[in-house]
């Protein structure tokens, strides 16, 4: 078989051509650091690229809502730590309220302050997330989410909450009915309450005794009834108290009455002071989740400016808007602790997406980056084989017949 030197020629240029490429493919892999630079280059590390480069974009798009998350809730819980605070200051001012010695002017003056803590929570109800929402909003609103209105204030917003994240659901807003409208009333089991007296002159007078909020000594025995406690008889006569209807734990339904002696049965016990009178009427109720901070506050207010009011009358009312209060604020903390326990959420799910990220990261670079000391190595051993070529070609250029005869 001949072998023409055309046929030569064509193998060296053809050799040239395919070393000049590879070589060039590697300085351009030197330069930019990457093995792959299109899909052709290597379609199964393109792919695990591309695999990596979406994960690192879900994980982007976690940490803004994360980041969006944390900002609303850090502001949410310090709204909710100013409300308690004004709380706390209606609290003292109820406490104050409670001096015998005062006179319906003064207890006229502690309402009007009242008045003022009550406009400052409904400021801070309405408080703005900064990005044109309301913090206590629930699932978003256009609009503030407390309306005070004649009758009083009410939530016009949308209960729940907004959550986001395509990883996670971090929480974006406050539900605000919970946190300000569904506390826990009477002392989160029963409502105790003064009622009126039926027999007394005119008839449906208030009654002349007042009734604490009670406690809790068994909760198994709890039976979630309404319950009335009547007394019969007027001091310094023998008195008596009745409940209707009777208890169900073997308890006596009726027996002997002193001012400050609890009385107990159904798993409750609640203390009746003051001087009642024959035909004086207590109630107790189940607890429900529907005490309003903003109604707290008006009933306080009204009842502070109504004037004369007899000591026992007072004593009822201080008693319970102080349980009501307290019920409140002890919502409120519970909600504020729940932000609280997200936000330590919010850093440990920070944690983990950051972990994600530096995997994907660096299982993309795994796919595309270049072996710097690896890629040295064959382009320096492609540029000595493309000079080998050169030299080859050399030769076989002079390789000729005249050459030959001249030689």
């Amino acid at each position: 078989m001949r072998i023409s030197t055309a046929n030569l020629y064509d193998t060296s240029i053809a050799n040239l051509q395919r070393r000049q490429n590879t070589l060039q493919t590697q300085q351009q892999q030197l330069t930019s650091g990457k093995r792959v630079q299109h899909a052709s280059d290597d379609p199964t590390a393109a792919a695990r690229s591309e695999r990596a480069q979406v994960e690192m974009g879900r994980v982007d798009a976690n940490q803004r809502a994360l980041e969006a998350s944390r900002n609303s809730m850090t502001l949410s819980e310090a709204a909710l730590g100013d409300a308690n605070g004004l709380l706390q200051q209606a609290r003292e001012t109820m406490v104050a309220a409670g001096n015998a010695s005062y006179s319906d002017a003064e207890r006229k003056g502690l309402a009007d302050k009242l008045r003022g803590i009550r406009d400052q929570l409904l400021s801070i109800a309405n408080r703005p997330d900064g990005s044109g929402g309301y913090l206590f909003s629930g699932q978003g609103s256009s609009n503030p989410p407390f309306l005070d209105q004649a009758s009083g204030v009410s939530y016009v917003g949308t209960p729940g909450t907004i959550q986001t994240g395509n990883l996670d659901r971090f929480q974006m807003s406050v539900d605000g009915r919970a946190a300000w409208e569904q506390a826990r009333s009477g002392n989160g089991f029963f409502v105790t309450d003064a009622g009126t007296n039926p027999t007394s002159t005119p008839p449906g007078a208030a009654a002349q005794g007042w009734i604490d909020p009670g406690g809790v000594t068994n909760p198994s025995k709890l039976t979630g009834l309404n319950y009335s406690i009547s007394i019969a008889g007027t001091a310094p006569a023998a008195q008596t108290y009745t409940i209707s209807p009777p208890p169900s734990d073997g308890s006596a339904a009726t027996g002997s009455f002193k001012p400050g002696t609890s009385i107990g049965f159904d798993g409750l016990a609640v203390t009746i002071s003051g001087a009642p009178v024959n035909g004086d009427n207590f109630s107790i109720a189940p607890a429900t989740n529907s005490l309003k901070v903003f109604d707290v506050l008006d009933k306080a207010i009204a009842e502070l400016r109504t004037p004369l009011r007899s000591g026992n009358q007072i004593a009822q009312s201080n008693s319970n808007r102080l349980r009501d209060l307290d019920a409140v604020m002890g919502n409120m903390q519970s909600a504020r602790s729940q932000i609280g326990a997200q936000l330590t959420n919010l850093d440990g799910s920070e944690s983990r997406l950051s972990g994600l990220k530096l995997y994907a990261t660096q299982e993309k670079s795994a796919a595309e980056d270049v072996d710097m000391v690896r890629a040295i190595s064959d382009f320096q051993n492609q540029q000595t084989g493309y000079d080998a070529a050169l030299k080859s070609y050399a030769m076989v250029q002079r390789m000729s017949l005249f050459q030959y005869l001249n030689g």
